[in-house]
């Protein structure tokens, strides 16, 4: 597992913390640019590291603005991420761009930071609206919309199925809202196929929790025909099982688009997956967050970012 913690561009050296994170030295900026934090979940999944070079190669090519990437050391860390707004709140940035581990325990220090006249832009993972509310804290969405994706993923799996059949879903982090939207995508799309779901478990975001929960679905539920997983980490996990068992009549399908996935898609182990485009996803929460930096009379709405289906066939149409 990588332990990420933070790295500023042009502007501060890391330090360690007792943690084993590592987070930024409090510094004062000399250019005159805003800074913006980028928190995020763990970079030791493919789809958060993709996101922090596209947010690392933008303030490269941009130059207006300095660059704090920040990530927890795995998805399940949720005081790990408090502790890493925390950091960047005393170091008063300007702008706090967060991809949430979970929708409702990041809401109270996020408020924090409102309080203490820092831009936060969410992304990836949506707060809890409820909770939002409820703490009278308004805070935008930029993103997809993850049920929507994961729809058009499961309707193109269920071409490839009887209906009456039988399937599986792994889901993330449960009070992620993330997750619990691609679960409800996935259950729509089946639901109109006359498809079943027989069963639904957690594995965490994580691959190696995947590959377990998959193996015990398997021996649970023999005559499911496919395993639909919330991200593309689980969908590897979830292959790996499938292959164990040798069972290469099930088929499976993930989310994110990661690259690790990419022969797997080609050879036909899986059938498809969504791209919200991880690497763009950052920039378009930074470049928000820089807007209402410039302009402070610029009302922070929700803002939809694009989500494609991605298959073998796409794939090979997308090459010149």
């Amino acid at each position: 597992m990588l332990t990420i913690g933070c790295l500023l561009i042009a502007g501060c050296a890391p330090s360690s913390n007792d943690d084993g994170t590592r987070g930024a030295v409090s510094n004062e900026t000399t250019t005159g640019k805003p800074r913006i934090a980028l928190v995020m979940k763990s970079l030791a999944n493919e789809f958060f590291s993709t996101m922090a070079e596209g947010a690392k190669q933008h303030q490269q090519n941009s130059g207006n603005f300095e660059l704090i990437v920040n990530g927890i050391k795995d998805e399940t860390d949720l005081s790990g991420q408090v502790a890493l707004v925390e950091q960047m709140m005393a170091q008063q940035v300007d702008a706090i761009v967060i991809a949430p581990a979970d929708s409702k325990a990041l809401v109270p220090v996020l408020k924090r930071a409102i309080d203490e006249g820092i831009i936060v832009i969410n992304i990836d993972n949506k707060l809890d609206p409820g909770v939002l509310q409820q703490t009278e804290t308004k805070i935008p969405f930029v993103g997809p919309d993850n049920r929507e994706g994961a729809e058009k993923v499961g309707k193109h799996l269920a071409t490839q199925l009887s209906p009456g059949g039988q399937v599986a879903i792994l889901e993330g982090i449960p009070t992620s809202f993330n997750s619990q939207q691609r679960k409800l995508g996935f259950e729509d799309a089946m639901k109109a196929a006359g498809i079943v779901v027989v069963d639904s478990q957690s594995a965490q975001w994580e691959m190696s929790i995947a590959n377990q929960v998959t193996s015990a679905i398997l021996t649970s539920h023999p005559q499911i025909t496919a395993i639909l997983a919330c991200n593309d980490s689980m969908a590897l996990g979830a292959m790996a099982a499938i292959k164990a068992a040798d069972r290469t009549d099930i088929k499976v399908v993930g989310f994110d688009n990661i690259s690790a996935v990419a022969e797997a898609l080609k050879n036909g182990q899986m059938s498809a997956t969504a791209d919200q485009y991880g690497d763009q996803l950052a920039v378009f929460g930074i470049d928000y967050a820089l807007q209402a930096l410039a302009d402070d009379s610029v009302s922070l709405q929700d803002r939809n970012t694009p989500v494609d289906l991605v298959t073998a066939e796409s794939l090979t149409a997308s090459k010149p």
